[in-house]
């Protein structure tokens, strides 16, 4: 491993760790005498549909060759990941979360959809870091073999974000 490649891991571990802690610490955290920024969930969830669609368009792309598209598709999905996770910051800091009102099996589906989501929009983000990281430093047969592994992750937790909010937001108030 180079030494380039250690630093690097040593920032996506702490990144990997900061980011879900701080996730965790928004929800006893509300900034008061703050309108509640109730616009936002629909232009999250939208930009999870969006992370999905680049995701799989990037798997096009280098299916057929296109490494530098695939690469901005890449680049723009983890943009796309970074906007989700400041506007949802935001959201929770001035919002009271919204409890489903769904109830019998809809119920267990939503909490089943939205406790795998949780679990794996935490797992997936030193996957996406790594991968991202072993092409920027040109290792593709390392990032090869991680990519199999995060394209799969990062696609449900797109996907299942859209799912969550198209579940809840009839309770939005």
């Amino acid at each position: 491993m180079s030494t380039e490649e250690k630093k690097y891991k040593k920032l996506i571990t702490i990144i990997s760790v900061l980011i879900p802690l701080a996730v965790a610490g928004l929800f006893f955290i509300k900034i008061p005498n703050v309108k509640p920024l109730t616009f936002l969930p629909p232009i999250y969830a939208s930009i999870n549909g969006l992370t999905a669609v680049l995701l799989v368009a990037s798997v096009v792309a280098i299916k057929k060759g296109n490494r530098k598209l695939h690469e901005q598709l890449n680049t723009t999905a983890i943009i796309c990941s970074a906007l989700f996770l400041v506007m949802y910051v935001a959201y929770h800091m001035t919002s009271d979360s919204t409890k489903f009102g769904g109830e019998g099996i809809i119920k267990g589906i939503y909490v089943f959809i939205l406790l795998t989501h949780i679990v794996l929009s935490i797992v997936v983000i030193p996957f996406v870091l790594i991968t991202y990281m072993r092409a920027r430093l040109g290792n593709f047969p390392e990032h090869k073999k991680i990519a199999k592994i995060t394209f799969p992750l990062w696609l449900y937790v797109a996907v299942t974000g859209v799912v969550v909010y198209l579940m809840i937001s009839p309770y939005y108030v």
